[in-house]
């Protein structure tokens, strides 16, 4: 609270820890707007470290976080899974964080070994067999010392094959053979060797569908279909959004705690997100760069969110930004050159949203 505010102090005083300042005089109403975003914000804040600890996987390491009924399924599913051998199959959108419940399930099992990662949709078809199973020196032309595959090296640990969707039909038949009998033969060998690590595969495909046109191997997707974990889209689980924008503001602001209004909070959780939460990170990553302050508002949500494409989005958020715009020039008097300033936008910029809006300038009586 102060009566002398500059931009230095208030940034120093943001820097520090507050949440934010407010300049004397004010109105009753502002002081508990302020107060009541502040436990709003304290209060998600709380819920999604209580999460974490409570579920021991929805912590920021693995930046799976949640409290909705289908995450909360989720968890569960990665604390029954984790210490089986058999075969997880996980499914989901593109962006819905598969590679992460992946590693959950590694990290929350007993396996010490390496978690490695490969996405099946990247490896050349040329050599995709040499990648998985090794070879030895002389099995093909440039092959001129011996090399371990992915079965080998994520002995004692976890392989994670991301998009199986994706593998080529030849070593798909292949790759059966070593989940069936747990062993494996690097190219130019007629030796077997064992498989001593455990496959977890992921997919945004519809493997049963795949089956049904010839894609995917019917005895492959039915090994693999052990157990199953779908991960849900995040439309599906929006009551999540908040709880992920404050994890992101955590975990990427790196110049100062930065706080988000619950007007922009709001119209974030409105969106449906056909990137799901990849989306969003990316989305609070730019909001963080490109920020004016230590507090991201409507202003500062980008295109690259799609929010103008959707109407239903697009309406909540011009109603939202009226309401923040009327709010802030009622604060201070009707001078639009403060408004402009608190608002951190140009005095012209104001004047256009004012008008776009529906607002008309007030003067002071």
């Amino acid at each position: 609270m102060t009566g002398f505010a500059t931009v230095s102090a208030a940034v120093e005083a943001l820097k520090t820890g507050a949440y934010d300042y407010i300049e004397k005089p004010f109105t009753r109403e502002r002081l508990t707007s302020l107060v009541e975003r502040l436990i709003q914000a304290r209060a998600q804040r709380t819920e999604n470290l209580l999460l974490g600890q409570q579920l021991n996987v929805g912590d920021s390491h693995h930046g799976i976080v949640g409290r909705s009924p289908r995450m909360v399924a989720v968890f569960e599913s990665i604390l029954r899974v984790a210490d089986r051998n058999q075969p997880v199959l996980i499914t989901g959108e593109t962006g819905t964080g598969k590679e992460r419940v992946a590693l959950a399930i590694h990290e929350q099992g007993t396996r010490k070994g390496p978690f490695v990662a490969v996405d099946c949709g990247a490896l050349s078809p040329h050599l995709v067999e040499s990648e998985l199973f090794g070879h030895v020196r002389g099995a093909f032309t440039g092959a001129d010392r011996d090399r371990k595959g992915l079965l080998e090296t994520s002995a004692g640990g976890t392989l994670f094959l991301d998009e199986i969707g994706d593998l080529p039909l030849a070593l798909q038949v292949k790759f059966f053979r070593v989940l069936q009998d747990g062993e494996f033969r690097p190219l130019g060998t007629d030796s077997m060797r064992r498989f001593e690590g455990r496959v977890i595969a992921a997919t945004n495909r519809d493997l049963e569908q795949a089956v049904k046109e010839g894609t995917f191997r019917a005895e492959l997707y039915f090994r693999l279909n052990v157990l199953a974990i779908t991960v849900p889209p995040l439309r599906s689980r929006r009551m999540d959004i908040p709880l992920l924008v404050h994890h992101f503001l955590e975990m990427f602001a790196d110049n100062g705690p930065v706080t988000i209004s619950p007007e922009a909070s709001n119209i974030l959780a409105e969106y449906d997100w056909p990137g799901n939460v990849r989306e969003l990170q990316n989305c609070i990553i730019r909001m963080i760069a490109n920020r004016k302050s230590h507090r991201l508002d409507i202003p500062d949500i980008p295109a690259l969110a799609g929010l103008s494409t959707n109407s239903s989005a697009r309406s909540a958020l011009d109603e939202a930004e009226r309401e923040v715009i009327a709010k802030t020039l009622l604060d201070v008097g009707g001078n639009v050159v403060e408004a402009a300033r608190a608002l951190g936008l140009s005095r012209a910029t104001l004047y256009r949203k004012m008008r776009t809006l529906g607002l008309r300038e007030t003067k002071p009586s």
